[in-house]
């Protein structure tokens, strides 16, 4: 599309609007993620009017996977029948049912469908919305927005685990009940992407929508963006939107790998884990300090270093981050893994204990710093960057669902790992994998950064890519092969609409 991204001809106001909208639905999420592990407590101190036990609160955090994973697979389908906004703003239901069923639940069952309720929310945003910035950015802050988005959601979480403790149970669900219908007013106005519309021959729609996102003040640079966007959403269409078109066609073979190598080694560093056993993992050390202490480091941190990220991966790059962050992370895993051999196997004094016992702290910051900077905040831009638009919706919501089951192994197998072989094993193992995720980012993943998505798509699939080409002054469109006719009526079109 090379010359119609440029923006002096426009600017980007609205499209950071638009951005600061959505992340109204990722602050929502971020509250919704901090929420267990406020309200457990004040569950077990029996602080609330909920009559709810251990078995019922395995339950109810066992449903979050499994409404993530639901969540997720209604999105495919209402995106690419419906739209990209449209999922972002059905979403808020989901919250809302959930927030209004536990503000009134007094059973345990009750605060089970509020889980399922929350997580199915939570499933919908993440796989939308950063393929919605992905169709709607150009390519030289692409990543950044959604990292914005990504920061929005570390803030909610931060205030959830920071205020949480301090407020009532009421309180608390009060404020969930509040931000779904923030963020569904807030989002009421954000356009849909020129891609869905172009998509499905709304060209009256798709250019209104560049309108609202680049704001031009030349038609002229508007008509060009446009007529690129159509060539490449053609190009890109010329396929089905099936799952066996993804899984057998060879051209998306790369893309897949990339995917889910990406996913698994993410998942597999163990971090959500961590997060969940902070408190602990903690106790298992000689370290003397509060849980609630420990856990409002650990969210004040990330909170702080997604600001970072932000800044630097549109500056240094996707692959460079991911691989340094991966091998970080494995080497800050590693040290922990060491302490726990100290204490588990070489049974060092007491005395040498205390004095080490800033290592498995400090190792767990360090691979969350690391990781937020990298890996953990690109893992959700980079799928959407890599799948062509027939293919995208389902591809995300793969990968969501890859992850709801990858999630939902580790929490199992964190703990009977822990009891056989002690936590040495267990972060030498997350340590391994980073380190492996590292070597897979530097082999195979390709650098996305300042590339848009027709570019981006001819590099991963090679020879087989069959594109509609555009030439410099983005006047015309030609076709490689036998296309050059229906490239014409296109461009033929497309005049008479500018008329």
């Amino acid at each position: 599309m090379g010359e119609a991204y440029k923006m002096e001809s426009g600017n980007r106001r609205n499209l950071y609007l638009v951005t600061l909208s959505v992340s109204m639905a990722m602050v929502t999420l971020g509250v919704a993620s901090g929420w267990p592990t406020v309200v457990l407590p004040k569950y077990k101190n029996n602080e609330t009017k909920v009559d709810i036990n251990k078995d019922s609160t395995a339950t109810m955090l066992s449903l979050i996977p499994v409404g993530f994973a639901v969540g997720s697979l209604s999105t495919g389908y209402i995106a690419d029948k419906f739209g990209r906004r449209t999922i972002i703003l059905a979403s808020a239901l989901p919250f809302i049912i959930g927030s209004i069923v536990i503000t009134f639940a007094v059973k345990a069952w009750q605060v089970c469908i509020t889980s399922f309720s929350w997580s199915c929310g939570t499933g919908m945003v993440s796989t939308v919305v950063n393929y919605y910035f992905s169709e709607i950015a150009d390519k030289n802050v692409r990543a950044t927005l959604s990292l914005i988005t990504g920061f929005m959601f570390k803030l909610g979480n931060l205030l959830a685990m920071s205020a949480g403790p301090f407020l009532s149970y009421e309180a608390l669900n009060y404020i969930l009940l509040a931000l779904p219908i923030i963020y569904g007013v807030a989002c009421w106005w954000i356009p849909e992407t020129p891609y869905f519309l172009l998509r499905n021959d709304n060209v009256d729609g798709a250019r209104k929508s560049l309108r609202i996102l680049r704001e031009y003040n030349d038609e002229k640079v508007l008509e060009e963006e446009l007529l690129a966007l159509q060539a490449n959403v053609k190009n890109e269409m010329k396929h089905s939107s099936s799952v066996q078109e993804l899984f057998l066609g060879p051209q998306y073979r790369k893309a897949l790998i990339i995917g889910a190598g990406l996913k698994i080694t993410q998942m597999l560093t163990g971090a959500v884990v961590i997060r969940q056993y902070l408190g602990w993992i903690m106790d298992e050390t000689k370290l003397k300090m509060e849980q609630s202490v420990v856990i409002i480091i650990y969210a004040a941190i990330t909170f702080v270093v997604s600001l970072m990220s932000s800044v630097l991966v549109d500056r240094v790059g996707r692959r460079p981050l991911l691989v340094y962050s991966y091998m970080g992370t494995g080497a800050s895993l590693a040290i922990v893994g060491i302490y726990f051999f100290l204490q588990e196997v070489v049974h060092v004094s007491f005395e040498t204990l205390t004095t080490l016992s800033f290592m498995p702290l400090a190792g767990i910051i360090l691979s969350n710093v690391v990781s937020t900077l990298g890996f953990s905040s690109l893992i959700f831009i980079i799928p959407a960057e890599i799948f062509p638009m027939n293919v995208k919706a389902i591809a995300m919501t793969c990968l969501g669902i890859l992850g709801c089951v990858l999630g939902f192994v580790i929490s199992l197998a964190y703990q009977r790992i822990k009891d056989f072989c002690g936590l040495a094993v267990v972060f030498w193992i997350f340590a391994a994998f980073a380190f492996f995720g590292g070597a897979f980012c530097y082999f195979l993943v390709p650098e996305t950064k300042g590339k848009d998505l027709r570019e981006i798509q001819a590099e991963l699939q090679g020879a087989s890519y069959n594109a509609v080409v555009v030439d410099d002054k983005l006047e015309n469109v030609v076709t490689n092969n036998d296309e050059n006719k229906e490239a014409t009526e296109m461009e033929e079109l497309n005049k008479k609409e500018s008329v």
